[in-house]
């Protein structure tokens, strides 16, 4: 069954695209939850409609997110730790606490967004990478001090 997609689907497809799929899968899932529709002709003429406006809302939403992955890069966030005589935390730098100090700087950023690829365990400035939107992310500065 053709079916035109209205979400992004992970392993499937993207928003607008006509992709072939089996009967009960486009019935059972993707209809009822509302994330693809019957690919008739009608359904098409109004996608291409549908299509170009959602370029140009992609095409903001990535001019946004590059200006504010630029403020970013220009940030540098201080946190404050508890830590012992070698320099190790008492704990470790989470993304959670890094969304807060990114509050606090008036940014406000998802902790989901921000990836930590090894824990932070010891004193020190770390590069931490930020996904703002597809194919965009920044890298924030984060100095890790003795509290």
């Amino acid at each position: 069954m053709k079916v035109i997609l209205k979400a992004d689907i992970e392993r499937l497809g993207k928003v607008g695209e006509v992709v072939t799929v089996a009967a009960g899968y486009a019935r059972n899932f993707l209809m009822p939850r509302e994330l693809a529709f019957e690919a008739t002709e009608k359904n098409l003429a109004r996608i291409e409609v549908d299509k170009k406006r959602y370029v140009k809302v992609q095409a903001k939403a990535r001019l946004d997110a590059e200006a504010l992955a630029a403020k970013l890069a220009a940030l540098s966030l201080t946190i404050r730790q508890p830590a012992g005589e070698s320099d190790k935390l008492f704990g470790t730098v989470t993304t959670m606490d890094i969304a807060t100090a990114l509050e606090k700087e008036g940014f406000s950023i998802d902790r989901k967004q921000i990836t930590i690829e090894e824990p932070i365990k010891t004193l020190g400035i770390y590069t931490v990478p930020v996904k703002l939107a597809h194919e965009v992310s920044a890298a924030v500065k984060v100095w890790v001090v003795r509290e």
